[in-house]
């Protein structure tokens, strides 16, 4: 056990050195995001495209533990199309009478299915690498959205003069320029209920919209709750003013 975690912290070393030796990454242009702002909000069209690209291309190998199928409704899902997307999904649940678990359909107030059983089995099966969970990923990078997504567009062939060592990729927006992920993205890698034209550019953006509501799914409400805060005080002050002129003018008087 001593040596495989020394192999393993030998490896990250070494993975280290070499992501240094790569060089700066580049800082991703800002991007104008719908949900940015005061008023903003999130495009329910992208969040719905953005939900079948985390779930045909991302859930493979990334989780999103801190979202319940019910919360797609809030992104414009139907109850029925989020009871069928449940129900396609297999839950281990238990200890039944017996003692036992056992599997069953997914429900709606069920969590999304974790793609591995455990952080070994994810590392296992993916070269000793670990896919970070994405439910507050957007939030968890400098960055943010638009860090996100520089980092699905970012990838290119090898620079010239650099190494790239087996199982990595080189990618201009990643910290050190070597990353363990393949590009997950390709052209007309899925189809669109809409017929949106599905190039690399349109659902990584797509994606980050995804993301960006999983990682803060209230912050419409919040902004309302803002700006219906921001009206009561500009009325109050007005209100107070109007019993000040009021008052002082009594006293003058």
């Amino acid at each position: 056990m001593h040596k495989l975690a020394t192999i393993v912290s030998l490896w990250m070393v070494i993975a280290s050195g070499h992501s240094l030796a790569a060089g700066s990454a580049l800082v991703p242009a800002k991007q104008n995001w719908s949900f940015n702002g005061l008023f903003g909000t999130f495009d329910r069209g992208a969040l719905q495209r953005g939900y079948q690209v985390y779930n045909e291309v991302c859930a493979g190998c990334h989780g999103l533990r801190l979202v319940a199928y019910r919360n797609l409704t809030e992104i414009g899902l139907t109850e029925q199309q989020v009871k069928k997307i449940a129900a396609s999904k297999t839950v281990k649940d238990g200890p039944n009478d017996e003692g036992e678990m056992y599997e069953r359909s997914g429900r709606p107030s069920d969590r999304f299915v974790m793609p591995f059983a455990n952080k070994n089995a994810a590392r296992a099966a993916n070269n000793g690498a670990y896919p970070p969970d994405l439910s507050l990923m957007v939030k968890a990078r400098v960055g943010g959205a638009d860090y996100l997504y520089g980092l699905l567009t970012g990838y290119q062939e090898t620079k010239k003069g650099v190494e790239i060592p087996e199982g990595m990729y080189y990618n201009k927006y990643y910290p050190g320029n070597l990353i363990a992920m393949p590009s997950p993205l390709v052209e007309e890698g899925i189809e669109y209920p809409d017929k949106t034209k599905a190039t690399v550019k349109q659902m990584a953006q797509d994606v980050t919209v995804f993301l960006s509501w999983t990682a803060e799914p209230e912050i419409e409400q919040r902004k309302r709750l803002g700006i219906k805060v921001l009206l009561f005080l500009i009325i109050l002050t007005g209100l107070l003013y109007a019993i000040k002129k009021r008052v002082w003018s009594q006293l003058h008087n």
